[in-house]
């Protein structure tokens, strides 16, 4: 009787669970499918969940747009930017609030999730000013730069990488470390060679939410990048289709499509890093 009751249970989570997976995948489904739709089955009132005459055309009209390539490459450069630099000062800050003492530790620490809680939308005119100011001294990050880009996204994605990576570096051992200083190993080699393998994992997980934070932006893209056409992001790209009498559809789903495909290669390169890292677990 018990048994019949746990598969039971066991079938509706299972069935619970594909419905879950069913409703998440199907907005993606729906974007692929009218990106190759033809024009005319877009623009029907009756909708239907597939089509019989798959077009490209879509793909053709959003790759012959002016410097799309260079969109392209600008968003990965500051995607890119942004998980090397986050990653590198949140792994040092994580190791420094938990392998260390020092006063207004916590205070940091809750400064860190309060940070969180601020709605973007709130501080794109106070950063506005602010990257402007700072252009002025610091070259290279000021308004119609990418590193106003780069800046922007490593300040907001530091709090969360910094939080999740604290947790990863506290469930390492203490007694690791003392053990590699007592074989001669000195701070800078324990650090490199011990702690950040061990928290590669956490750092994989932390890297997928700061390139996807960075390559989906357009809010900070549209503020800061003013006026150098040569400087603006994918995100940009889609105003192209969207047009005052009416709305190039197929292209933004089209576009929208291209756009999660660099997203999906990060995400599998990563995965297997993630794997890796978590196959080599800390043992007593």
């Amino acid at each position: 009787m018990g048994g019949t009751t746990v598969r039971a249970g066991r079938r509706l989570l299972d069935a619970a669970a594909v419905v879950i997976a069913l409703i998440t995948v199907f907005p993606i489904y729906w974007m692929v499918l009218a990106a190759v739709k033809p024009a005319g089955e877009i623009q029907s009132l009756d909708q239907k969940p597939w089509t019989l005459a798959p077009s490209l055309d879509a793909f053709r009209r959003v790759l012959a747009v002016n410097d799309f390539g260079r969109y392209l490459l600008n968003s990965v450069l500051v995607a890119l930017a942004v998980v090397l630099i986050s990653g590198l000062i949140a792994f040092l800050a994580a190791v420094a609030l938990t392998r260390f003492r020092f006063r207004f530790r916590t205070t940091i620490l809750v400064t860190f999730l309060i940070a969180q809680m601020v709605p973007i939308e709130a501080l794109t005119i106070p950063l506005f000013f602010l990257v402007r100011d700072v252009g002025t001294v610091v070259p290279g990050i000021g308004l119609n730069t990418l590193g106003s880009l780069v800046l922007v996204h490593t300040a907001f994605t530091l709090p969360f990488a910094i939080w999740m990576l604290r947790g990863f570096v506290q469930a390492i051992p203490d007694e690791l470390d003392e053990a590699a200083q007592l074989d001669g190993a000195g701070r800078f080699t324990v650090l490199w060679r011990i702690l950040l393998p061990l928290v590669a994992p956490g750092l994989a997980a932390t890297s997928v939410f700061s390139f996807i934070h960075a390559w989906n932006d357009f809010l900070f893209a549209r503020t800061f990048i003013i006026s150098e056409a040569d400087l603006q992001t994918l995100p940009m790209a889609l105003l192209v289709f969207f047009k005052p009498d009416e709305n190039d559809w197929g292209a933004i789903m089209a576009a929208s499509t291209l756009m999660t495909v660099p997203v999906l290669i990060f995400f599998l390169v990563v995965r297997r890093r993630l794997v890796a890292g978590l196959g080599g677990a800390v043992k007593d």
